[in-house]
């Protein structure tokens, strides 16, 4: 009997010794996904360490009571495609699931790809300016699958390098005209005009409060102008859609543009061009960069971590904390032109009412829909999940979407830096079948963000691909609580919250902007607010805010209107109070009902101007590392 009983207790301690070990699953680089994801023996991909612990719950493993965390190694991780979590990644309230650092350590997910392999040319390079020839690098073009990688950033050592472009720096041309009917544009031509045998180049333009990103399809020289048409389908969406339009002004001057992507304008250090037909990158080093140890990387991929659950089965219960996100691509600019209606939503159709009235609003002249950027990171519907002190930079687009049907998730402690459209984003917007002026107001709430925290992230030098976006930007969201975030260097409004245009009462309610720094915004667009909104939203409130520093935009459509505050068309039944302004110049636009305005302005306490912004324990974040 004896040793029968020393035969079960060993078996019984096995057992128990794998389900402790079940809790934690561990992921390195330099790991196996044929490991056991022990410390010792970590895997090599959190997909197959999701896989590993979606397995163990399946099994009810004991060991999984207090929780699974994949903790994942220092290193980077090359992706090849998007972490994917699934409803059945799910954790419970007493277990959930963790993806997270290692102690100390900074693991990042990159969806780049390196380019190497950097010379000299032996030879002349068609096209490009004398002043470049003899200082410009090549590389071959990367390639994924056997193909050519298309990309609209570079990075050297982490610093972006600019696309070639006509104008350098932060200087750009006015147009002479636009032709709507004809869809052409006139521009001054300051550059050789051996522009018109390009296939590649862009006009990138200002508009009110938005660009557009329009490909060129021909280029007729005259003289010393010059007259462009454009690819479909952009070019009809830019010369139809009412809003923003291109700017005609003898007073404040006409829509200031630039173009770029042709070897023929890479005339200075840091600029680049992907020569698609001879498959090649061209780079002029910046002083003090060495090509041969230098770390180049090029985006692949637009997405590095997509979780995705349904309506009735929603992902549940899973947490992100201390990872690093880098290096996303975004290439519809490069197929179907860019043109955006607000905060970086871009047109699939618009166009101006000869006959003005919709349901919803009898003066309404202009139509429109609309589709998303993606994003580094989406979530769509999914609950209890939340992001703690992740890092997001170097970014095409958006950088973290909450982009439906979520409730009671988290972003806290996180750090958006190098983002080309908006850092944070969340809600439905309109999709591209739902006309972007009517109030949205779904029949099953579980559509809805709500409930979702963004508390003391640190935001800044995001918009810098498309000025039209945000800092934070969300749509028809409820309960939402914007707190104690810092956020600067915005290329247009820092901080907006709703959509439609509309009186109307929707989906939007109980949402709270609270103890926000926002400063230095306003870089490239006007028609701007530190903090906006949009529509009808009860019970909301904007609260002890700190707003001050916007820029001089150069090539504002009218130089006079910037604002603090934004309250615009539509916004309803939101308490506006204690917000600290550098001056007192607030829009209310074509508000509606039940708004209430309490001491806003530079008069505002002092001790409500300092404790905006990030709280004590987040302010290690300010660090870039």
């Amino acid at each position: 009997m004896k040793v029968k009983t020393t035969v079960i207790s060993f078996f019984l301690f096995c057992a128990m010794a794998f389900s402790v070990n079940a809790g934690e699953i561990y992921v390195s680089p330099s790991g196996s996904d044929n490991n056991p994801g022990t410390k010792d023996k970590p895997m090599a991909t959190v997909t197959m360490a999701l896989r590993k612990a979606r397995e163990i719950r399946r099994l009810n493993d004991l060991g999984v009571a207090g929780g699974i965390r994949i903790i994942v190694q220092q290193g980077t991780y090359e992706l090849y495609e998007p972490i994917f979590v699934r409803p059945e990644d799910s954790g419970t309230p007493q277990s959930p699931t963790t993806i997270e650092a290692a102690p100390g350590e900074k693991p990042i997910f990159s969806g780049g790809i390196s380019v190497t392999g950097w010379s000299r040319p032996k030879e002349k390079i068609a096209g490009l300016p004398a002043s470049a020839q003899g200082q410009v690098w090549v590389a071959a073009a990367p390639e994924v699958g056997g193909r050519t990688v298309e990309f609209r950033q570079l990075w050297i050592n982490e610093q972006k390098a600019v696309r070639a472009r006509d104008r350098n720096g932060d200087s750009m041309n006015r147009i002479l005209n636009w032709n709507h009917k004809e869809e052409k544009c006139w521009i001054p031509l300051s550059k050789t005009t051996s522009l018109n045998k390009t296939s590649s180049l862009e006009m990138v333009i200002h508009q009110w409060w938005a660009i557009a990103i329009l490909r060129v399809k021909s280029m007729k020289v005259e003289g010393d102008s010059a007259e462009l048409s454009f690819h479909q389908p952009e070019s009809r969406i830019q010369s139809e859609h009412p809003w923003p339009a291109p700017w005609l002004s003898k007073k404040t001057g006409n829509s200031a543009f630039y173009l770029t992507n042709a070897v023929q304008l890479l005339d200075q250090p840091g600029e680049w061009f992907l020569d698609m037909q001879n498959r090649r990158v061209i780079y002029w080093p910046r002083q003090g960069e060495n090509l041969r140890t230098a770390n180049v990387v090029a985006p692949v991929l637009p997405t590095l971590l997509s979780v995705q659950g349904t309506a009735d089965n929603p992902v549940s219960y899973v947490s992100f904390k201390g990872l690093d996100f880098r290096y996303t691509t975004w290439l519809r600019p490069s197929q179907f032109g860019h043109v955006p209606l607000q905060a970086g939503m871009f047109l699939l159709d618009a166009y101006k009412l000869k006959i003005p009235g919709t349901p919803d609003k009898k003066g309404l002249e202009n139509q429109a829909w609309i589709g998303r950027q993606s994003a580094a990171v989406e979530l769509s519907y999914v609950q209890h999940t939340g992001f703690d002190r992740c890092r997001f930079t170097h970014m095409a687009a958006t950088g973290l979407d909450y982009v439906r049907g979520s409730n009671f998730d988290s972003i806290t402690g996180c750090y958006f830096y190098d983002i080309g459209g908006t850092a944070i984003q969340a809600g439905t917007f309109s999709d591209p079948a739902f006309e972007t002026h009517l109030p949205f107001n779904p029949t099953d709430e579980r559509e809805l963000c709500r409930n979702l925290s963004i508390k003391n992230n640190y935001i800044t030098h995001v918009t810098n691909e498309d000025w039209g976006c945000v800092g934070i930007s969300a749509g028809y969201v409820q309960g939402i609580n914007i707190e104690h975030n810092e956020v600067s260097e915005i290329s247009y409004s820092g901080i907006c919250v709703g959509w439609g245009w509309t009186r109307t009462l929707n989906a939007m309610r109980n949402n709270r902007i609270h103890a926000n720094l926002v400063h230095h915004y306003a870089r490239n667009m006007y028609d701007v607010g530190g903090i906006y909104t949009l529509s009808a939203m009860p019970g909301s409130s904007i609260t002890q805010n700190h707003i001050h520093s916007i820029y001089t935009a150069r090539y504002a459509h009218d130089p006079e209107h910037f604002f603090y505050m934004y309250l615009d068309e539509g916004s309803s039944y939101i308490t506006i109070k204690d917000n600290w302004l550098e001056k007192d110049k607030i829009m209310k636009n074509a508000n509606g009902p039940g708004n209430v305005w309490e001491n806003n302005g530079p008069m505002v306490s002092d001790s409500i101007k300092n404790a905006a912004g990030l709280e004590a324990e987040y302010r290690d974040i300010l660090k870039k590392e």
